[in-house]
């Protein structure tokens, strides 16, 4: 009898919370959003945007192309490294988020409380991200899927997930990916209440199910490849490491230092599908910061000091994040474009962009690092906390239940001073690592250093601007 009774709370549970899934509500920040804002002074913002320029420009006009292509092939061989089967590590990922999920569903509503909203926006979508950029590509051995698709096959005896049992047509590109990418940021970003636990717990679930699926039907392999986002998106942070790694045997892998994006620039042109992914990426966090400055909620009619919830601007965010989505299209392609053009090369802006478009990955990881550092600084303790006491019940798993978290360093000027200087730093250096890239593509590309470097100059433009856009979003007043 009490084994029904359970049965019929959770199914009545799951209701309710696919009943709140249609409804309007007050706004829930990811993690701790707008609790803490740090405006940089205008003299980092200025700093950063001329060591930009001139980073470009003795790039561009100084360095020789011997050189450049000197230094971008030194490699220093490491050693090897044991491969670890993809499948026991998915699995214990995938049993990470099997204990995260009903949390979600379960424990408090509280999103700085409850693990699961915490462990998504900050450990997972910031933290995760640039870890990869420093360790190389993780995703793959981390992934949710590949281990249930492993103990799938175990135990039917069929190949699933190996096989296909209907082709994804190669003209889709990587338009699924896309998709779900823009649906992901939609959440995140437009959706009334995205760290509500209930909520985010159900769209997990919803997502998780629906990439199983496509894995399923048109393999594993290649479902991941064109399809599923953020297999694509960590597959390019990961390959910015200054950790090169290639397989050696079947069971060990070699590992070399090479220069950061090395094996990045290694990479054949993205179609245009997978050019448009990468922008959207980018895009989308740039839309973050800028729908939280005082220059876009005034021009969408918002008071600032009076911002009336997430709820009150869907239609007004959807419009500004598809807009930002656009115009970056638009100048990145234009940019490429025009460059062919002044190269005397305008037949190949296609395969241009879809190479060019790897220098874009740096600047994108950088977006990310400086716009959510505040938020792993203060979110990062709340996961420690959140973590001993997952379903509310008093526990202390990991006796840090009761801690409380702390903003003490934001009080003093060192601890801000060093905020700044790294949110600077991170910027810069993305745009430069960005335009190193961007140039040893092309040296690749066109015919002699002169074609080249011509071909870079309304890119390197773009970079600059978009450097010093990042940096102004960073500056200027937001909620």
């Amino acid at each position: 009898m009490s084994a029904k009774l359970t049965e019929g709370g959770v199914l009545s549970r799951l209701a309710t919370t696919a009943a709140f899934l249609t409804l309007a509500s007050s706004a829930h920040a990811h993690g701790s959003e707008a609790s803490i804002v740090l405006l940089l002074p205008t003299g980092y913002y200025l700093a950063g945007a001329a060591i930009a320029v001139a980073a470009s420009f003795l790039l561009l006009a100084l360095l020789p192309a011997w050189l450049s292509a000197r230094l971008a092939t030194i490699r220093l061989k490491l050693g090897t490294v044991v491969d670890i089967p993809h499948a026991a590590t998915s699995t214990f990922a995938f049993a990470l988020l099997a204990l995260l999920v009903p949390a979600g569903i379960f424990g408090t509503r509280d999103p700085v409380e409850n693990p699961l909203p915490l462990m998504i926006w900050t450990i997972w979508w910031v933290c995760f991200t640039v870890l990869q950029a420093i360790t190389g590509p993780l995703w793959p051995h981390l992934n949710p899927w590949t281990g249930p698709i492993a103990l799938l096959r175990l135990l039917t005896g069929k190949p699933l997930g190996e096989t296909a049992f209907a082709k994804l047509p190669e003209r889709i590109g990587y338009r699924i990916a896309v998709l779900q990418f823009a649906a992901f940021a939609w959440f995140e970003l437009i959706d009334p209440a995205p760290s509500d636990p209930d909520r985010l717990a159900i769209a997990i679930i919803v997502y998780w199910l629906f990439n199983l699926a496509g894995a399923l039907i048109f393999s594993e392999r290649e479902w991941m490849r064109r399809a599923e986002p953020f297999s694509i998106f960590f597959g390019l942070i990961g390959l910015l490491s200054i950790f090169d790694r290639r397989p050696e045997s079947p069971s060990r892998t070699r590992i070399a230092l090479v220069w950061p994006g090395y094996s990045l620039i290694q990479k054949p042109a993205l179609p245009l599908t997978g050019v448009l992914f990468v922008l959207l990426a980018l895009s989308t966090v740039s839309f973050d910061g800028l729908s939280r400055t005082f220059v876009w909620l005034s021009a969408i009619r918002v008071n600032p000091l009076e911002f009336p919830g997430r709820s009150a601007v869907e239609m007004s965010g959807t419009l500004g994040m598809v807009g930002m989505f656009i115009a970056l299209s638009i100048g990145f392609i234009g940019a490429v474009a025009l460059g062919c053009a002044l190269a005397g090369r305008s037949a190949i802006w296609r395969e241009a962009s879809g190479r060019l478009i790897h220098s874009i990955v740096p600047i994108a990881l950088a977006f990310q690092a400086a716009h959510y550092l505040t938020s792993i600084l203060v979110d990062g303790q709340n996961v420690l906390i959140a973590l001993s006491d997952p379903f509310s019940f008093g526990w202390n798993l990991f006796g840090t239940a009761h801690w409380h978290t702390t903003t003490s360093f934001l009080n003093t000027l060192s601890g801000v001073t060093l905020i700044f200087n790294t949110e600077t730093v991170a910027i810069a250096l993305g745009h430069i690592v960005g335009i190193i890239m961007a140039h040893l593509i092309a040296l690749r590309m066109f015919d002699n250093p002169r074609q080249a470097v011509v071909s870079q100059i309304p890119l390197a433009a773009l970079m600059v601007f978009y450097t010093a856009f990042g940096l102004w979003l960073l500056a200027t007043p937001r909620i």
